[in-house]
């Protein structure tokens, strides 16, 4: 293009007679031999009523150099610089608008002909641009190189660990053959620990019970004559059956499953499952004891409680008035804390033993199922540890071949933009840019970032695939669509994201300066002699 435009002053060097306003290449319409007939064919005026300052042809084109008419053109020469189209409307109008200053011919303004410095400078800033697409394309070779020998490595490496997937496959499989064998004694192991402590829980729980109903039954059994009656029965209206706060002698005897008494062989199988969950101790301590420290599991109960004897009269009398002062200070207490009523003795507490923390643990494994377990772990941390070697290694072979497949460019010299990200601060966010993958900002003041697409793929026009990229469905915008963004690859010898807009709503556009969009350069002829003519 420069090489075109240092030719070009060679053809506006020749000066050809044409009407003012009229262009190079418009001048064999204005004949001044002949009518002059409009572009548009409209109308055909004598030759002389051309830039007479009245519009006679409807497409202006009989006025190129005055404001006669408002849709006329007006050709700029600028010598030394880029010819240039200008509305007619501004001929004359008291602003400099061609840098030839041909425009203002006639309006009494004197415009400084800046063609030259203007076709200097855009000399100057064609030069640079040669120079980076130059530098830009050098650069660019380089990566196209660098992506071939990568590609090759790449697929040295996946032939590799294909071979080696095969390898781990087969070690995965050894090794969970060797962790399910690892586990059967394992668990069989463990299986006949649990039961065993199971069964001793049962043992435990049932001698518990035993003690609770031999020691219910010496209560009930007033006359200590070693049966429990339907009348000692009686004495506990809290086993009422029908709701009306009373056992009558009915309930009692079907308690007693129909017999008129019941001895103490029989009382735990037939009665005290009836009855436990109601039955009230006659026997209650003014403060329960605190709990006594759970024995171990695996070893039988050293000490049971006694067993109490059948109270005298004067120990009636004097629990009679225990109780009344007990039941006194309890309606205190239910007045000043609102607890529940005291008039039903609470139930005997479960002795403690029952639910401890210690008695419900079960006891650590012996040494030889404590070596099953320890052999199965190590069989299993082997094969885990292959598994996850396994796992990996696919996940390298997917990634590999991915970027392998993945369309880099002609050349693959977008390639080396696969693992980078770039970013961009800006007054109020910093937009990130990591290529082939995402698009995001965050606030620059802190704050989650937000997606402005994902990659979708290339979006430059046919005949230039590779000048866009397009990323879609990033976060939804509110009560609109999802964000997206074009990103424009421009040349440039390094690769920076020099801007970011927002032309749509949630619609953005982003440039990136890369030497991989840098086109070839036309080759450099010699020029003789200078040149001020753009």
């Amino acid at each position: 293009m420069l090489l075109l435009l240092l030719l070009l002053p060679m053809c506006w060097a020749v000066e050809v007679k044409r009407p003012r306003g009229v262009s190079l290449t418009n001048h064999h319409f204005y004949d001044e031999s002949k009518p002059f007939t409009c572009l548009d064919g409209s109308a055909s005026i004598p030759f002389d009523q051309v830039n007479d300052d009245y519009c006679d042809c409807k497409d202006g084109s009989d006025e190129p150099g005055t404001a006669a008419c408002p849709n006329g053109s007006f050709h700029c020469t600028n010598t030394g610089y880029k010819p240039l189209y200008i509305s007619s409307r501004w001929v004359n109008d008291g602003v400099c608008d061609c840098c030839d200053g041909t425009d203002e011919y006639n309006s009494g303004i004197v415009c400084e002909n800046t063609c030259k410095e203007k076709g200097r400078k855009e000399r100057e800033t064609l030069q640079q641009m040669a120079e980076v697409t130059r530098e830009g394309f050098r650069l660019k070779k380089i990566l196209i190189e660098d992506w071939k020998k990568a590609r090759e490595e790449k697929q040295k490496k996946l032939i590799e660990l294909q071979a080696g997937k095969k390898s781990l496959e087969d070690q995965v499989e050894m090794l969970r053959t060797l962790k399910e064998e690892a586990e059967k004694p394992e668990k069989e192991a463990k299986d006949q620990h649990r039961k065993l402590w199971e069964e001793q829980q049962a043992t435990s729980k049932e001698q518990r019970e035993r003690e609770l109903a031999a020691n219910a039954f010496q209560e009930l059994d007033d006359d200590m004559d070693g049966v429990v009656s339907v009348a000692e029965l009686q004495t506990h209206p809290e086993l009422d059956t029908d709701g009306d706060g009373a056992l009558s002698e009915g309930e009692a005897q079907t308690l007693l499953g129909g017999d008129a008494q019941m001895d103490a062989a029989f009382f735990y199988d037939r009665v005290w499952a009836a009855i436990r969950d109601k039955y009230r101790s006659e026997v209650l301590p003014t403060e329960y004891p605190p709990s006594p420290p759970a024995p171990d599991v695996m070893e039988p109960k050293e000490e049971q409680p006694p067993m109490p004897s059948p109270p005298t009269e004067e120990e009636d009398e004097a629990e009679e008035d225990e109780e009344t002062e007990e039941e006194e200070d309890e309606d205190e207490d239910e007045d000043a804390q609102g607890e529940q009523s005291k008039d039903t003795p609470p139930p005997v507490p479960a002795p403690q033993t029952a639910s401890s923390t210690e008695e419900d643990r079960m006891p650590p494994y012996d040494e030889q199922t404590q070596a099953f377990i320890n052999a199965a772990q190590e069989a299993r941390n082997k094969f885990e540890e292959a598994e996850r070697s396994l796992k990996d290694m696919e996940e390298s072979i997917r990634n590999l071949e991915q970027e392998i497949s993945f369309d880099f460019g002609p050349n693959g010299e977008f390639a080396y933009l696969y693992s980078q990200c770039y970013e961009l601060t800006t007054n109020e966010y910093i937009y990130r840019l990591c290529p082939f993958k995402l698009v995001s900002q965050k606030p620059k003041l802190g704050g989650s970032p937000t997606s402005l697409g994902t990659w979708g793929s290339w979006a430059g026009p046919d005949h230039d695939k590779f000048s866009a990229m397009k990323y879609e469905q990033g976060t939804g915008c509110w009560q609109g669509p999802n964000r997206s963004t074009t990103v424009r690859l421009l040349c440039g010898k390094e690769t920076v994201v020099t801007s970011t807009t927002e032309p749509s709503r949630c619609e953005y556009l982003m440039e990136l300066m890369t030497p991989a969009a840098c086109p070839e350069p036309p080759p450099e002829y010699p020029v003789e002699g200078d040149h001020d003519e753009l």
